[in-house]
């Protein structure tokens, strides 16, 4: 249908700068506004920015610094760390073994149900972690649906150990990692996967020798926000697993714990936390920091 040749001149004016736009902009790409910033989204926007940075810098303002290498040395702090880091790292070994297999099953594979399984699976990203702690104690503990046969045949009891904080660090972890993968999966294409196939190879083989390379920056990117995520957890931990100092006792909890007695070293278990998280949106800087 042919445009009018009558009209308001300046419509006429944005319609022919949105063709140049279509004709040379790349597809995909976002280019950067250039000229002024409006003063009513300028003034939300730097006070979003005071809301998000003001309370970071108030944490390293209020740091003891002069007493900080004694805090930071102390036997409970680094036995929470280590508890920390290993419950962490292992709850991300169980994202890995069960979360790329639950992608790839999203991302390659047309079932009934597809969108209330993807729905489930990100649940836990909205769940108030304390409810997902005791959803964990309904169906793992003692006398959960589950866990009383593990308690009756195998004697396992998870609740109020170390293998409940991994498993409840596990639970609010996942879905970042799966998120990442199947996100990736998506993008990669998939007649790889089939040539290999028609090749000879199996459905598994073609998945672990081409897909899996392929997606392997998006894996690493989801596993290390999973061990983050896993890192910070708390809600889920303490409901679901307690607060036992080198048992269950993460570096979180111990901040909840020194926050009543010690603030001061509460401050400085917190700097230890938020330089992890530095680390690694560090270490993820080409997927969340790129300007282009």
């Amino acid at each position: 249908m042919s445009e009018p040749s009558g009209g308001d001149p300046g419509h006429d004016t944005l319609t022919r700068g949105a063709r140049r736009v279509r004709k040379s902009g790349q597809p995909g790409r976002v280019r950067p506004l250039r000229g002024s910033v409006p003063v009513p989204l300028l003034l939300p926007a730097l006070l979003g920015l005071a809301f998000l940075v003001l309370p970071l810098v108030a944490l390293l303002v209020r740091t003891p610094w002069s007493s900080l290498p004694e805090q930071l040395t102390s036997a409970a702090v680094w036995e929470a760390l280590r508890l920390s880091l290993l419950c962490a790292t292992l709850a991300t070994a169980v994202s890995l073994v069960i979360g790329v297999p639950l992608a790839w099953l999203l991302a390659r594979v047309e079932f009934p149900g597809r969108g209330l399984v993807r729905a489930l699976v990100t649940l836990p990203l909205v769940l108030p972690p304390v409810v997902g702690g005791v959803a964990l104690l309904m169906a793992l503990g003692r006398n959960g649906v589950v866990g009383q046969w593990l308690d009756d045949w195998f004697g396992v009891t998870l609740p109020f150990t170390t293998a409940g904080v991994v498993i409840a660090e596990a639970f609010v972890a996942m879905p970042f990692l799966v998120i990442s993968v199947e996100g990736t999966l998506r993008a990669a294409d998939p007649r790889y996967e089939e040539a290999a196939t028609t090749l000879g190879a199996s459905r598994f083989t073609a998945f672990r020798r081409v897909t899996l390379p392929l997606i392997a920056p998006g894996v690493a990117a989801g596993a290390v926000l999973a061990w983050a995520r896993a890192l910070g957890e708390f809600g889920a931990t303490i409901t679901f697993a307690g607060n036992f100092p080198g048992r269950t006792q993460t570096m979180p909890l111990a901040v909840y714990l020194a926050l009543q007695s010690d603030p001061a070293a509460a401050i400085s278990l917190s700097l230890v936390l938020l330089a992890v998280s530095v680390a690694v949106l560090a270490g993820l800087r080409d997927r969340w920091m790129t300007a282009s």
